[in-house]
């Protein structure tokens, strides 16, 4: 993840951005060094993820039992807000690893994003 910081770091001041900012990244496991308390910069809003396929097994009580995330079932699928950042990590329509998916259904995501 410290490739990844320095990168956005660089990116972020070579871009002269004004303005809120929107990530697009394909794993959700970096959210936290773009929200945290050593983060890049207060002014993303939004982050857009995958990968995780939400899990694509769930089961009651249980839950997601392998997710592939450092951060386990936390940011499998869905909305989450940490220090003022939105993300939405979509369950995708495909698999990985294994054929099957289990009360995850697929998707196919569309969010309308409005300016406060």
């Amino acid at each position: 993840h410290e490739r990844f910081r320095n990168n956005l770091r660089t990116t972020l001041a070579d871009a002269n951005l004004e303005g809120d900012i929107i990530i697009l990244e394909h794993s959700p496991d970096i959210f936290p060094v773009v929200t945290g308390e050593n983060s890049i910069s207060k002014r993303t809003k939004l982050f857009l993820a995958g990968h995780t396929h939400g899990g694509q097994v769930w089961f009651p009580i249980l839950g997601s039992l392998i997710v592939p995330s450092d951060h386990g079932d936390k940011y499998a699928f869905g909305h989450v807000r940490e220090n003022g950042t939105d993300m939405f990590v979509t369950t995708g329509v495909g698999m990985s690893v294994f054929p099957v998916r289990f009360l995850v259904p697929p998707e196919i995501a569309v969010l309308t994003i409005r300016s406060r």
